[in-house]
C-alpha cells in the first residue's frame, strides 16, 4: 500500500490521516511504499479509525494510572507523581534490520566492558595514546578510589543502555551510552504490559519479539555475581520515592522479586552490607543499584552524600557484596570516549565499531576546538559530565552574544565541553486524539551480560518529541514514549523460562525478608489512614450536628467543636475558644480540612499517608495502587469541593475521601496475605483507631452534661464512630450514656470498639517474628497490651460514670492510663522492630574525581 492510497482509503468524517511519506519515514521505503513491517499496524488502527483509539488511549491511561505508573519532573513540583505517557502507535522494526542492529549493540557492549576493565586496571589505552590521559581524568565519573576493583566473572559491565537514532539512509547512529545506573528497563516492561492488554489481537499478529528473556537473564546473571555459595540476597538500592523514575524502580523489584531498599535500609558493618529487617541485620550478597557513583558511599566518594551507605566502597574492595552496575562506570559516559572510539575499538578488539556512532569534537582538543568554533551553528554543544546540571545547547538558536557568551564559557574550561553533529531525527507515527502526525523519536535499548557475552532486548525505549520539530527530546520535558516492536514474518518460539538455577529453586522463601523502613511505612500508613478517617467522621459529624434543625445549647456546641479540635491534634483551635468562633466555625473546619501546613489536619495526614504507600509502593497491589490514586484525585478537587457557598452541606465534600478510605480499609482486610506487612499494617490501624476512641470518648462523655446536651454529646460520639444505627437497633430511642460506652469500650463484636482494638493488637504482636535475643517473660510491648486490656475488663461502668465537679474523674484517669498504655505498646514495637542504628564516622573529607 502506498501512503498516497493509504490517505485515500480514509473518509473525510474520520479526519484520521498519515502525513506525508517524508516526514514520517520511519514506516515508509524511498519509493513511499509502506514498509512491510509497518503495513499491518498501519492498516489495523486505519481500520479502527481516531474513535476507537480514543477509547484505546483512555483505556491505556487508565491502566497506567492505576498500575501507578508515573514520572516526576524536577523542575515542575506540581508535576510530582506526574503520570507516565504512552503513545498508541508503537514504534516497530523489522527482524532482518534488528539483527544487523543487535550485532552492533552486542560488539557495542562487549567494546565497553573491555574500555572499563582497562581504565581500572592496566591502562593499556593511555600508553598506547588510544586516549589522551587529559580526556579520561578530566571526566568526573572516574573514580580513583574504584581502581584495581573487579567484578567477579568475565564481565565488568553489567547492564549496557544505548541511546539511538535512524539516519536518513536507514542506518542507526548512536547518539550516548548509558552505563551507571540506565533507567528505561522498566518503563519498557510496563509499556509492554499496556500495549498487549489494549491491542490483544493486533500484538499477537504482528508476531512481535518478547522482552521477557532479558529481565530472565538480567536475574540470572545478578544471582550468579553473588560472592558466596549460599542463597543470595539480592537488592534493589533506590534514591527513594521523590526520584523521577522511582517508579520504574519499585515495578522493576516486583518483576524481579528482590527487595526494593534506600540507603537508610542498608548498613555495613564488620566488612559485610547488611538489609535492616525485622529479624534484625541480614547479609547482602549483590545490589542492582539506581544511585549514581559518586552518591553511593559519602565515606569515600560524595562526602555531602544522604543516599549513599558509609563504608560501602570497602566492602566492594573486600569482594564481600558485588554492586551492577559496578562503581566507576560512570566514567563511560564520558561523550570524549566517542570521538576517541575508533582507536580504541582498534586497540582492543582490533576493528572499529559496526555501529556508527555520532561525529563529536572535543573542546580539549585545539584543532577540535578551532573547528567547533569555526561551525558552531552546524553542531550541539554537551557538557561531557551529566552530573554538572548543564544542557544540550543549539547554537544555531541563539543570538550573536549569546554565542560568543557560549565560546568564552567553552574556551575558559575547554575539558569540560564536546560538540557533536547535529542529527536530524527519523518520526514516527504518533497518535494525537484525532489523527497520526509526525513525532521525532530516540531508541534506547538495553543488553545485559550473559554467560561469555550479552543479551540484547529485542525492543527497548522509543521516545518522542512534543511536535514533528522538537529536537531536544527528553522525559524531563513531558515527551511521551512508545512500546518499541520488533516483529518476525513467523511466530516466535516460546522461550523456555526453567533455566533458573535449579540449586536455589524452593529456597527462596529462605530470603522472604522485607526491610523495616518499608514495613514501618506500611504501620504508619495503617496509622494515618485511621487518624484521618477519625478526623473526617468528626467533621462530617459537626457539620451535621451543628447545621441540623434541632437547636443545640453553646455548652453542647462547646464540646463538640473542641472535640473536632482534640480528635484532629489541631490545637488550640476550639479549645477555649470565644463564643463568636464557635458561633461560626466553618472557617476553622474548613482550614482543618485542606490545610496542608497545618500538622493534624486531613490534607495533612492524607498526604503523609500517601507519602508511605509511595515509599511501600512495591508491596501494595493494584487495587489498593487504584485506591490510592483515588485518593489523589479526591485530595486534587477538594479545593474546588470546598469552595463556594459553605451553606451547601460541605459535608458532602468528605465523602468521596471516606469511600475512598474504606475501599482501603476492605483491601487490608480481603486483598493482602497475611503476611508480616499485612500484620504491620494492621498494627498501626488498631493502635491508632485505640488512641482515636479513646480521645474521642474522654473529649464528649468526660463533661458532665444533662438533658438535651447531653443527649446530643452522646449522639455526636456514636456516629463518629459509626454505631450510632446499631445502638438505636438495639435500644430504640432510649439515649443513655451508658449504653453507649459499653458499646464503644466493651463490646467485643464491635470493631469499632476500644477492646476490639486491644484484642486485635494481641493477636497479632503474638504472631510477629520474635527476635533471638527474646528473654524470658512478656515483651514490653505485650505487658503494655496486657495491663491495658485487663484494665478495661475490669473497669465497671457505673463507677466510670459517677460524677465530681461536673466531670467524671473515675472515666478519665482510666482513658488517661490506657492512651500511655497504648502509646507505650506502639513506641516499643517500633523501638524493637524499626530501629537498628549505628553511628557513621566520617573519615575523610573528599569528592573523588572532582
Amino acid at each position: 500500500m502506498t501512503a498516497t492510497n493509504a490517505v485515500s482509503e480514509l473518509t473525510p468524517e474520520k479526519l484520521f490521516y498519515l502525513k506525508s511519506k517524508g516526514l514520517i519515514d520511519d514506516a515508509f521505503q524511498d519509493d513511499g511504499n509502506i514498509k512491510p513491517e509497518w503495513q499491518y499496524l498501519l492498516n489495523s488502527l486505519i481500520e479502527l479509525g481516531p474513535e476507537a483509539l480514543r477509547d484505546r488511549l483512555e483505556k491505556a491511561r487508565r491502566i497506567l494510572r492505576d498500575d501507578g505508573a508515573t514520572y516526576n519532573i524536577y523542575d515542575q513540583p506540581e508535576s510530582a507523581g506526574g503520570a507516565w505517557e504512552l503513545d498508541l502507535v508503537p514504534s516497530v522494526i523489522g527482524s532482518e534490520s534488528w539483527a544487523t542492529i543487535e550485532a552492533g549493540l552486542l560488539e557495542r557492549a562487549e567494546l565497553f566492558n573491555l574500555i572499563l576493565r582497562d581504565i581500572y586496571g592496566p591502562r593499556t589505552l593511555l600508553r598506547h595514546r588510544a586516549l589522551p590521559p587529559e580526556a579520561l581524568f578530566s571526566h568526573s565519573g572516574f573514580l580513583r578510589a574504584c581502581q584495581g576493583i573487579q567484578m567477579p566473572g568475565e564481565h565488568e559491565l553489567i547492564i549496557h543502555a544505548v541511546d539511538m537514532v535512524r539516519r536518513a539512509d536507514g542506518s542507526m547512529c548512536v547518539l550516548s551510552d548509558r552505563t551507571q545506573a540506565p533507567s528505561g528497563a522498566g518503563y519498557v516492561l510496563e509499556n509492554r504490559t499496556v500495549m498487549s492488554r489494549i491491542f490483544p489481537s493486533l500484538f499477537r499478529d504482528s508476531h512481535v519479539h518478547r522482552i521477557a528473556n532479558y529481565y530472565q537473564r538480567l536475574r540470572l546473571k545478578l544471582t550468579s555475581l553473588a560472592p558466596s555459595n549460599d542463597i543470595p540476597r539480592i537488592v534493589v538500592l533506590t534514591p527513594g520515592a521523590h526520584n523521577e523514575t522511582y517508579f520504574e524502580h519499585a515495578h522493576l523489584a516486583n518483576y524481579l522479586g528482590y527487595p526494593l531498599v534506600q540507603s537508610g535500609d542498608l548498613v555495613v558493618r564488620n566488612g559485610y552490607v547488611w538489609m535492616k529487617s525485622l529479624s534484625g541485620l541480614s547479609k547482602v550478597d549483590v545490589i542492582l543499584r539506581r544511585v549514581d557513583d559518586a552518591f553511593c558511599d559519602p565515606v569515600e566518594l560524595r562526602s555531602d552524600s544522604h543516599l549513599g551507605i558509609p563504608g560501602l566502597l570497602d566492602a566492594v574492595r573486600s569482594r564481600r557484596v558485588v554492586i551492577a552496575n559496578p562503581l566507576g562506570s560512570g566514567v563511560l559516559e564520558n561523550p570524549i570516549l566517542l570521538k576517541y572510539l575508533p582507536a580504541i575499538s582498534s586497540c582492543l578488539l582490533g576493528r572499529e565499531p559496526r555501529l556508527e556512532t555520532a561525529k563529536t569534537w572535543w573542546a580539549g582538543d585545539n584543532k577540535d576546538f578551532a573547528y567547533i568554533a569555526q561551525h558552531l551553528d552546524e553542531l550541539v554543544i554537551k557538557p561531557i559530565y551529566r552530573g554538572s546540571n548543564q544542557l544540550s545547547i543549539w547554537p544555531s538558536e541563539l543570538s550573536k552574544a549569546e554565542k560568543e557568551e557560549l565560546l568564552a564559557r567553552i574556551r575558559q574550561d575547554r575539558m569540560q565541553f564536546v560538540a557533536q553533529e547535529r542529527m536530524e531525527k527519523s518520526h514516527v507515527p504518533s497518535f494525537t486524539g484525532t489523527q497520526l502526525e509526525p513525532r521525532p523519536k530516540i531508541l534506547r535499548t538495553f543488553a545485559v551480560a550473559f554467560e561469555s557475552s550479552y543479551t540484547v532486548m529485542p525492543g527497548g525505549l522509543t521516545r518522542i518529541g512534543l511536535n514533528a520539530k522538537d529536537r531536544f527530546i527528553s522525559m524531563q520535558e513531558g515527551c511521551p514514549s512508545k512500546d518499541t516492536w520488533i516483529t518476525a514474518t513467523e511466530p516466535e518460539r516460546p522461550l523456555d523460562l526453567s533455566v533458573a538455577d535449579t540449586t536455589l529453586a524452593g529456597s527462596d522463601s529462605q530470603l522472604i525478608s522485607l526491610p523495616s523502613r518499608v514495613i514501618e511505612n506500611l504501620y504508619w500508613m495503617g496509622r494515618y489512614a485511621e487518624r484521618a478517617e477519625a478526623s473526617l467522621r468528626i467533621l462530617r459529624t459537626a457539620f451535621v450536628l451543628l447545621s441540623g434543625e434541632e437547636p443545640m445549647s453553646m455548652e453542647a456546641r462547646r464540646i463538640i467543636l473542641e472535640a473536632v479540635s482534640e480528635i484532629t491534634a489541631t490545637q488550640p483551635g476550639f479549645i477555649d475558644a470565644p463564643d463568636e468562633l464557635l458561633l461560626k466555625p466553618d472557617e476553622e473546619l474548613l482550614l482543618i480540612i485542606k490545610d496542608s501546613n497545618r500538622v493534624g489536619s486531613v490534607r495533612a495526614n492524607l498526604d503523609a499517608l500517601l507519602l508511605c504507600a509511595d515509599e511501600s509502593k512495591e508491596l501494595l497491589s493494584s487495587d489498593t495502587i487504584r485506591v490510592i490514586n483515588d485518593l489523589r484525585d479526591a485530595l486534587v478537587n477538594l479545593e474546588s469541593s470546598l469552595a463556594g457557598d459553605l451553606a451547601s452541606a460541605p459535608e458532602e465534600a468528605l465523602d468521596p475521601l471516606v469511600t475512598s478510605l474504606m475501599a482501603l480499609s476492605g483491601l487490608m482486610q480481603e486483598s493482602m496475605v497475611r503476611d508480616v506487612g499485612w500484620r504491620f499494617m494492621e498494627l498501626g490501624r488498631r493502635i491508632e483507631r485505640a488512641a482515636q476512641i479513646i480521645t474521642t470518648i474522654n473529649t464528649l462523655i468526660t463533661p458532665v452534661t444533662s438533658g438535651r446536651d447531653q443527649v446530643q454529646v452522646l449522639i455526636a460520639m456514636l456516629t463518629s464512630m459509626e454505631v450510632l444505627i446499631t445502638y438505636r437497633r438495639r435500644h430504640r430511642a432510649r439515649m443513655s450514656v451508658e449504653r453507649g460506652l459499653e458499646l464503644v469500650m466493651l463490646e467485643a463484636n464491635n470493631p469499632r470498639s476500644l477492646l476490639f482494638q486491644l484484642e486485635r493488637l494481641e493477636e497479632h504482636l503474638h504472631k510477629l517474628p520474635q527476635r533471638d535475643d527474646k528473654g524470658p517473660g512478656l515483651e514490653e510491648e505485650a505487658r503494655a497490651l496486657l495491663e491495658a486490656s485487663s484494665r478495661l475488663k475490669l473497669s465497671r461502668l457505673d463507677e466510670l460514670l459517677e460524677a465530681e465537679d461536673n466531670s467524671r474523674e473515675e472515666l478519665s484517669r482510666l482513658l488517661t492510663k490506657l492512651e500511655q498504655l497504648v502509646s507505650l505498646c506502639s513506641n516499643a514495637i517500633s523501638d524493637k522492630y524499626f530501629e537498628h542504628r549505628v553511628d557513621s564516622h566520617q573519615l575523610v573529607n573528599t569528592t573523588w574525581g572532582d
